[in-house]
């Protein structure tokens, strides 16, 4: 076997999707090919919800973070499903996901079958691809609120941490727990203490997560060139406990925590709320060259950070879970010139993984030709580009 058929073997990518009352997609069916996708259209044709839809193959809420009412398609039944095939080195699986009408006005959870059985829970889904992404609305993450920078890095660590979602879904249903106790004025010191030592657990678990991802993913981003087109950063995490678990053994950092939510809670039964743990903990980063904060950069400079550590943490989870992680990239060819956009297509070939570029210009991508399918959305249909 070449050098080449091996490397492509170990690519993981969708080879077809189909949507059903999928946003504006009454019914599609597509076959895909590894490597680079290009999809062209007009705004609002229908581009970024495809994107959403491949965001359902990992667990959460997809890209657009959207309730389930909103993503069925308006004039179905209420709701929605998507299936994938997808080839990767462990051979051919099928994933399907979605909700029953039924399940879309109360929110109820979304159903995950692979290979026709249901799953225990959407994190099995992990076990054959991991989805990264990079939107529009992720421009403002640097200037932006804390909680963004927090959600975006929580995926970062899910796509190598598979138990980093669940983790983060107990410690807020116990959070709910405790803020709920604070605000009926409860004074059940045997029920608080119960949550209070399940955050901990969780909480600090977090944290540990949180660390050796930014551990791993600085090791990754020094391996960007020092001169190139996105320039490397500075990422490190502002939070107590992610600072402790970095210098002291987790089981007492847990004690810590969970002796500091009991000597807190007159302060957040005043607040309403708890204040403190890794729900208020937040990613910094600065622009290593200019040795200057993110939020300071100038929009360009944001966009390429932004994107260099996407492109790092792509290359992470590769080397990690052995799974390239399949990358939708929406409307990136137009925030960036074209020495970056020839440094983005070069990178992505690198990494050898499947990535779905949105843009409303084709010729954008045009150095793509014969390197990349490209296919052009119409407003619930999709085909062939004629002519990038």
């Amino acid at each position: 076997m070449t050098a080449d058929a091996k490397q492509l073997r170990q690519q993981s990518y969708i080879s077809k999707l189909t949507l059903t009352n999928f946003r504006n997609y009454a019914a599609l069916s597509l076959d895909l090919a590894p490597g680079a996708v290009v999809l062209s259209g007009d705004n609002g044709a229908g581009k970024t919800n495809l994107l959403e839809a491949i965001s359902f193959l990992t667990p959460g809420r997809g890209l657009r973070r959207a309730p389930y009412a909103d993503v069925a398609r308006e004039g179905g039944d209420g709701g929605f499903a998507l299936h994938a095939r997808i080839e990767g080195p462990e051979g051919q699986v099928e994933i399907g996901t979605g909700i029953s009408g039924g399940d879309a006005a109360g929110e109820g959870g979304r159903k995950v079958r692979i290979n026709g059985a249901p799953t225990r829970s959407a994190e099995d889904m992990l076990e054959w691809l991991r989805v990264v992404w990079l939107t529009p609305a992720m421009d403002g993450l640097f200037p932006g609120p804390a909680g963004d920078r927090r959600r975006f890095l929580d995926r970062l660590v899910l796509a190598i941490d598979p138990g980093h979602g669940q983790r983060a879904l107990d410690y807020e249903k116990a959070m709910r727990g405790r803020n709920r106790l604070l605000t009926e004025g409860s004074r059940d010191g045997a029920w608080f203490e119960a949550i209070e030592t399940q955050m901990a657990e969780t909480g600090v678990a977090i944290a540990a997560a949180r660390a050796e991802l930014v551990r791993l993913l600085a090791a990754m981003i020094d391996r960007l060139p020092s001169s190139g087109p996105f320039p490397q950063a500075d990422i490190s995490l502002a939070g107590d406990l992610e600072s402790e678990v970095a210098v002291a053994p987790a089981v007492d950092v847990e004690e810590r925590f969970r002796r500091a939510l009991a000597n807190g809670r007159e302060r957040d039964r005043a607040a309403g709320r708890t204040l403190d743990g890794p729900h208020r903990s937040d990613l910094l980063v600065r622009h290593r060259p200019k040795s200057m904060p993110a939020e300071l950069c100038s929009t360009g400079e944001q966009k390429a950070l932004l994107v260099g550590i996407v492109l790092s943490h792509a290359r992470l989870t590769g080397e990690m879970s052995g799974l390239t992680p399949i990358l939708l990239l929406d409307e990136i060819a137009a925030h960036l010139d074209a020495g970056r956009r020839a440094a983005l297509f070069s990178i992505l070939e690198e990494l050898n993984c499947q990535a779905f570029m949105t843009g409303t210009d084709a010729a954008l991508f045009s150095s793509l030709v014969g390197r990349a399918q490209f296919l052009t959305v119409d407003h619930g249909s999709v085909g062939p580009t004629s002519s990038p």
